[in-house]
């Protein structure tokens, strides 16, 4: 898979680049609007990851420069731009994901997967494993038909670990996922607080698999 991070970070692209290729994706990197176009024209991606702010553009302009030219590679905005309209803009002018920073690396690399998995809308919202089935867009769950009420930090919580299915999840990553309080993670029981909840309400006969003084996950 061919992923083209376009960043003027130098350091946070490096490290970006570095992480990505550790799970074996093959990158370039542009630190800016220039030199992104210049690659897209003259290569193939499966996957940009796009940063808002560039030294002589913008990310949004590029993004839509692209759907006007009906390149159709999917596109995760990466910004520190927090607000709602901003994350509407990127996906009116056709962006497939929007991912703010700070960012935990287990969310990024799930949602890279999903992007790059993805074959027709509806089974990219649909996270589906046993009698479970969870709609990322509309941000519902049911067991065997019937619609279970979450917590968002329960959602949350749930979807990451089907994004990451049959991989083990630590606590301090889960931690980092749903609260980023950077000071407090190690210290934290929220996560097995919200496990425990979710077993409840989902269930299911050993869905959620404690891996002893490690984490947790889910298999299928």
């Amino acid at each position: 898979m061919n992923i083209l991070i376009v960043e003027d970070e130098k350091a946070v692209a490096d490290q970006l680049q570095q992480l990505l290729q550790q799970e074996k994706y093959r990158c370039d990197i542009s630190y800016n609007y220039r030199d992104a176009i210049a690659l897209i024209d003259e290569k193939r991606y499966d996957l940009i990851l796009l940063d808002w702010n560039l030294p002589d553009g913008d990310g949004l302009s590029l993004l839509s420069l692209m759907r006007e030219e009906e390149i159709n590679t999917p596109v995760m905005m990466l910004s520190a731009n927090t607000q709602i309209d901003d994350r509407v803009k990127v996906l009116d002018a056709g962006g497939d994901d929007y991912l703010c920073k700070p960012y935990s690396n287990i969310e990024l690399f799930a949602r890279i997967r999903a992007l790059l998995r993805r074959e027709t809308p509806q089974k990219n919202t649909l996270l589906s494993i046993k009698t479970l089935t969870l709609d990322t867009s509309s941000r519902e769950v049911t067991v065997d038909g019937l619609t279970i009420k979450l917590s968002l930090s329960e959602f949350d919580l749930l979807e990451i670990l089907l994004q990451n299915k049959n991989i083990v999840l630590t606590r301090y990553q889960l931690n980092e996922h749903l609260c980023r309080d950077y000071n407090s993670l190690k210290q934290s029981n929220l996560v097995d607080v919200h496990i425990k909840n979710l077993r409840k309400k989902i269930a299911l006969d050993d869905f959620i698999t404690t891996v002893r003084g490690v984490g947790y996950s889910i298999k299928g």
